[in-house]
């Protein structure tokens, strides 16, 4: 019998365990795609205890709570900080199974020390105060803890209309040598049936200095805003595609569709498709163009619970998994990207896992010429960044594309705590093969099998991104 979470934890054969602590462990974290704030790291933010870096902004963690029943207050409500930390610890011993289980022990040991104590109600006074006195320490500040865990690169998520004042103050500070990146996110130019699309408009066309009534003037604002992110140094691009469309259509009609959305009208579904799909072809040539990458993050059903989003807001825990066919409409997206030779380096990442083979073999499609690696089947995102979710992810990945190109784990997590899920990850590759090594399904090359991992675990992803560290 194992015993829980030593440090051969995942690590079920010899060869996984020298992969993973000879080659793997030590890497440095190169994460590409995350929510963290840029205030708090250019502020270096010190938090003032364990709920307000661990559980503040948490929706897994809500998830779990509510699922145990816990009060709304005790979530997202106005108690206390403590009272708040209690009810989690209280929730905890219920998640044997649920990856949360896993992350929360990573965490306290990563980077806290605590190795030896279970987190519970009976333990929640000690682990409180412990982390609390490390928490008051120069070394668990914002840029502490980053420089703990070896982070090289963050990559945030910035809004078009974003100033990036908080970069520009990062790129100016020499102190800090972790490389924090704005990432281009223009969802709510794109999203023209959202309610506040036109108000959205109005302050895009304020910071771009451009009027906007047609849709050449959103091109033309579009343009002057990626023009600011690349000053600031960003390499990359996110959109949260819930559900692909596909439609074309020429500027006269997208004049058409968009003159009357300003105008307080609803698009039809064919309006929407025909919008989006204009949007995101003429981004995706301007990334080629720049030499950046695009990032397709598929399937998400968001506010589900119209109570509690009137209630609290958004992203607060109450999306899910879409079922919406994707195939199709995706295969044509790219396509047309790719007609005149501009798609751009692209990630495709799917929240629902039936879809995964889809996007594997979706990338085999549109592979470019002496770029290795150019379109990527992305890490296991979201409700399948967990045991299961992340072997299946990477074995569809092997098996229909080249693991050995693949650029590995992010965060996705506005949590400076977060950083264990690429110690997860890389534990469950060196797993993995691990076992075609015992199984005679890989050679028993122990520099060949290293050099692999190591490139997924960072050299990967420094390439892909060509981002100067």
């Amino acid at each position: 019998m194992s015993h829980f979470m030593s440090e051969d934890f995942l690590l079920d054969t010899e060869f996984a365990r020298r992969l993973f602590h000879e080659y793997a462990a030590h890497q440095p974290i190169f994460d590409y795609h995350c929510h963290l704030p840029p205030q708090q790291i250019a502020e270096n933010t010190r938090f003032s205890n364990l709920y307000d870096i661990w559980l503040k902004g948490d929706h897994y963690k809500w998830r779990a709570m509510r699922a145990n029943g816990v009060p709304e207050a005790l979530c997202t409500g106005n108690a206390s900080d403590r009272e708040k930390f209690d009810a989690w610890a209280r929730t905890v011993p219920h998640t044997i199974g649920n990856p949360l289980y896993h992350w929360t022990h990573l965490e306290l040991r990563r980077p806290f020390g605590i190795t030896n104590v279970l987190l519970s109600e009976k333990t929640a006074d000690e682990i409180w105060q412990r982390c609390n006195e490390l928490l008051a320490q120069d070394a668990f500040s914002a840029r502490g803890i980053m420089t703990q865990m070896n982070v090289k690169m963050v990559g945030t998520t910035d809004d078009p209309i974003d100033d990036l004042r908080h970069h520009a103050a990062l790129a100016r500070d020499t102190r800090f040598t972790t490389k924090v990146l704005p990432s281009w996110r223009p969802d709510k130019a794109f999203n023209i049936e959202a309610e506040g699309f036109v108000d959205y408009l109005q302050k895009l066309a304020a910071s771009a200095d451009v009027a906007i009534s047609r849709f050449d003037d959103l091109r033309r604002a579009l343009s002057k805003r990626l023009d600011h992110f690349a000053a600031h140094g960003c390499k990359v691009s996110d959109h949260a595609l819930d559900v692909v469309l596909f439609a074309e259509a020429d500027d006269a009609t997208l004049d058409t569709i968009l003159a009357r959305r300003l105008q307080g009208a609803v698009p039809d579904e064919h309006e929407i498709a025909c919008f989006k799909t204009a949007v995101l072809v003429w981004l995706g040539a301007e990334y080629a163009r720049r030499g950046w990458v695009q990032q397709y993050h598929i399937g998400a059903l968001r506010n589900n619970n119209r109570r509690q989003l009137a209630l609290l807001g958004p992203d607060v825990g109450f999306d899910s998994i879409n079922d919406r066919p994707l195939a199709e409409p995706l295969a044509r997206l790219l396509d047309a990207q790719n007609r005149n030779n501009a798609l751009p380096k692209t990630i495709l990442y799917c929240l629902n896992p039936r879809d995964n083979e889809v996007l594997a073999t979706m990338a085999g499609n549109f592979q470019g010429e002496g770029e290795p690696g150019k379109m990527q089947f992305g890490s296991a995102w979201w409700f399948n960044d967990q045991l299961d979710g992340m072997q299946r992810q990477m074995i569809q990945l092997a098996n229909m594309g080249l693991l050995s190109r693949f650029v590995g784990m992010l965060t996705d997590s506005r949590s400076f705590l977060s950083y264990t899920r690429h110690e997860y990850f890389r534990r469950l590759l060196c797993q993995m093969i691990g076992r075609w090594v015992a199984n005679g399904e890989a050679p028993a090359d122990i520099a060949l099998l290293g050099q692999m991992v190591e490139n997924i675990c960072f050299n990967n992803a420094r390439d892909y991104f060509a981002i100067e560290l």
